[in-house]
């Protein structure tokens, strides 16, 4: 096993693999990633499953079936999707049993488009979870306002989620209050706290790449404070976590079996090439996060990288550069919210992508 990854599990990292593919389970490279390089989980989203289905052979004889059988184009991308899910969810049951429910976990995305449809949102979270069948499985939710009602509602219906498109701080902390409104109604229907799991997704490198934007165009001494705003957002997020978790609310829940929703650190590969190519692995080693990352990301720290200082320690100065970054003329809810605009719009645009590509693929 991989030296550098496994001292960054043992430091109380989860890592996860961001992508997801047949070829990746059919080859073994994932079975593989999990022996050598500690990999323990695996996120997707409808890009990943874009890039999959258009670049590779590997589902020909399911398009074959699904084309026979007359599917549609929505039950098409929603068997192949769900399909290899399922598959990798089997792959990783005997880490997910080892772990107690906490790793071994992979993640499914709701349709993009139903972002800002909190009903539509909560129904087809409960039809995903039925259609892979899987206790390992996360149903990603984005944290977009209506995004906020149906994690609560799909927590208190019992089902685990992956909290998507987190870019402030302010944000973060109404996931979690949504989680934990889910988590007491859970508990009032009877469900059984300790199998419910969540986890956060912060976003790490978008929120780099749109404020260094914005500090080119400021310029001057502005841009010495380029390439921290990620980092110190992201060490912002975990305080906000230990703070969320601590007693009180979170307290009353955990006697009852509740288990915290952890930080997950997303889009950790790096952006620009003025930046280590580990930058976000490295800074942002903490107990109990977890940090999905692209293979290219992975393969760097396995390397090379090496730990920084501990995120738990850095919530003064993480503060200080994101005043600083205000004082220079950064308007930072609008770099939060034109984030999560973005970040919807692009994985719709790749959920098209998706859609034509096995539309093509049935004619």
């Amino acid at each position: 096993m991989n030296k550098r990854m496994r001292a960054l599990a043992r430091a109380g990292v989860s890592i996860w693999l961001d992508d997801l593919s047949r070829s990746r389970l059919a080859s073994g490279n994932l079975a593989g990633l999990i022996r050598d390089y500690s990999v323990s989980g695996v996120t997707t989203n409808p890009t990943i499953f874009a890039a999959a289905l258009a670049h590779s052979d590997d589902y020909a004889a399911t398009v074959a079936r699904l084309r026979a059988d007359g599917a549609d184009v929505a039950t098409a991308v929603r068997t192949l999707t769900t399909t290899d899910v399922r598959d990798a969810c089997d792959l990783f049951r005997p880490l997910y049993e080892e772990t107690g429910g906490v790793d071994g976990r992979v993640s499914i995305e709701v349709e993009p488009g139903l972002a800002m449809d909190a009903g539509a949102t909560i129904a087809q979270a409960a039809e995903l979870r039925r259609q892979v069948d899987r206790d390992n499985v996360l149903i990603k939710i984005p944290a977009t306002r209506p995004g906020l009602q149906a994690i609560a509602a799909t927590i208190a219906a019992g089902i685990s989620v992956n909290v998507t498109l987190i870019f402030s701080v302010e944000r973060y902390r109404e996931v979690i209050d949504a989680y934990l409104t889910g988590l007491e109604h859970a508990r009032r229907a009877g469900f059984d706290l300790s199998a419910i799991h969540s986890v956060a997704s912060v976003f790490v490198s978008r929120v780099d790449t749109e404020v260094d934007r914005r500090l080119d165009e400021l310029g001057g001494a502005a841009r010495q404070l380029k390439g921290r705003a990620g980092i110190a957002n992201a060490q912002l997020a975990y305080a906000a976590y230990a703070e969320g978790f601590g007693a009180g609310r979170f307290g009353e829940l955990a006697a009852h079996g509740a288990r915290p929703q952890r930080p997950l650190w997303a889009s950790t590969g790096v952006k620009s090439e003025d930046y280590p190519d580990t930058l976000y692995v490295s800074e942002l080693v903490a107990p109990g996060v977890v940090n999905t990352m692209p293979e290219k990301t992975l393969m760097a720290y396995a390397d090379h990288g090496a730990m920084g200082f501990p995120v738990a320690d850095q919530s003064l100065p993480a503060a200080k550069v994101m005043r600083l970054l205000a004082e220079a003329g950064i308007d930072l809810p609008d770099v939060f919210a034109t984030l999560e605009d973005e970040g919807v719009a692009k994985f719709e645009t790749s959920w098209k992508e998706l859609v034509g590509t096995v539309s093509t693929a049935l004619e």
